[in-house]
């Protein structure tokens, strides 16, 4: 994983990701860099417009941030969303199953 960091800082940098930079930046970071997963590593990279890759990235982890159900309608009613309680396992039942399945 730290390979993949430090070819997105050196990204982040504006220094084109070469074998010289990344193990520049692992070897400043304290790893010893494999000669040959910094090889592998940019040659995935070869051809990938990383700044379009973080761009979709980020539309996808939007959603997720988003939610505004919690607020309510003009007359103060709350959503019918918000209404449904959630169906799931009480923590007793949860229990019997485990024990079941432990003897």
């Amino acid at each position: 994983m730290e390979y993949v960091y430090g070819a997105l800082l050196v990204n982040a940098a504006g220094k084109s990701i070469d074998e010289k930079a990344l193990s520049g930046v692992l070897t400043a970071a304290g790893v010893s860099p494999d000669v040959a997963r910094v090889k592998a590593l940019i040659a995935s990279l070869e051809g990938v417009n990383l700044a379009e890759v973080l761009a979709k990235a980020e539309t996808f982890a939007a959603p997720a941030a988003a939610p505004a159900a919690d607020k309510k309608d003009g007359k103060g009613e709350k959503k019918e969303e918000e209404k449904k309680e959630e169906k799931g396992v009480s923590e007793e039942e949860a229990a019997e199953g485990l024990s079941a399945l432990f003897g």
